[in-house]
């Protein structure tokens, strides 16, 4: 497929995610309204989070298909793990406020809700946000978008938010309609303390990752060595003696810097025959992972790999 294709195929994607986000934040912060809940409330201003962040996101995939210029000698892809890492932090941030504040509920007795509207949104809500989070994640296969990737792991983060919603309101309903009525008032905070720790893992993870690209930091080495292998492979006809790779990845690009150690039979006395071998190089792992971007150097001196 045309890479303009894939281009499309992203923006396509993220403009939908844009729409839906919009959606329910309206939809949420109604029923915030209605409900008086401030569960609901948290879902809608974590939907209010993608909203903001899609804006910046449909910019930042607009920047990463540019080429490099004078400001940035090695493209716009640094931007994207930037822009990733500051959506996990405001995701982060969020969860932490909306865990202190349910604490604080709990000691002052509780917070009452209309948990009737309320399982409706819950319903409404989950299913919206698996599906979107779903259709996201299914079309985004065929891409080399991490925008896109983190884009559904958020959905799908706001789906398990709405589905914890609509569990607990349902039993915080029957509650009501029991002889634990007492009780009910104190489902809202201690759901909104549950939903905020077990969703600060999943952001802190695309924090981590994301951290990594933006310092520079080799990916692991378990695909390090698979990489090297695939390129010692595309060097086959080149007698070397040792090949040196250091590999980083930034958004979409992988980048690998390869200096390779010729031993006296390297016979090759041009530079066009160097060029060829570059080239052949660079297609069969271009081939094999079309993010690889590469730049190969021929040394006799191990000394200058390091």
């Amino acid at each position: 497929m045309a890479t303009g294709f894939h281009e499309k195929k992203e923006k396509s994607l993220l403009r939908l995610s844009l729409f839906m986000a919009t959606v329910f934040v309206f939809v949420a912060f109604g029923f915030a309204l209605i409900t008086q809940s401030g569960a609901i409330l948290f879902d809608g201003v974590y939907s209010l989070i993608p909203f903001f962040m899609a804006l910046l996101t449909l910019k930042v995939a607009n920047l990463v298909q540019l080429p490099d210029d004078d400001r940035f000698h090695f493209g716009y892809t640094a931007i994207e793990p930037t822009l990733n890492l500051f959506k996990s932090l405001i995701i982060i941030a969020t969860c932490l406020y909306a865990v202190i504040d349910a604490v604080n509920s709990l000691f002052t007795g509780g917070n009452g809700a209309k948990y009737g509207f309320a399982m409706a949104y819950g319903l409404f809500a989950t299913v919206g946000c698996f599906g979107v989070a779903a259709f996201m994640k299914f079309h985004s296969k065929s891409l080399r978008s991490d925008l896109v990737k983190v884009d559904a792991h958020t959905w799908l983060v706001d789906g398990i938010l709405s589905a914890s919603i609509l569990l607990g309101f349902a039993i915080a309903y029957f509650l009501e309609k029991s002889v634990y009525v007492i009780y009910a008032p104190y489902v809202d905070p201690i759901l909104l303390i549950v939903l905020g720790l077990c969703i600060l893992p999943i952001p802190g993870k695309i924090m981590l990752d994301s951290l990594k690209e933006v310092i520079n930091k080799a990916p692991p080495e378990a695909v390090s060595l698979v990489i090297e292998k695939k390129l010692k492979q595309s060097l086959s006809a080149v007698p070397f003696e040792h090949v040196e790779v250091r590999i980083s990845k930034s958004g979409r690009d992988i980048y690998l810097l390869v200096h390779i150690i010729v031993d006296e039979s390297f016979g090759l006395t041009t530079i066009t025959e160097l060029d060829d071998i570059r080239k052949r190089s660079e297609a069969i792992m271009r081939q094999w992972n079309p993010s690889i971007l590469m730049d190969i150097l021929f040394i006799c001196d191990p000394d200058l790999a390091d």
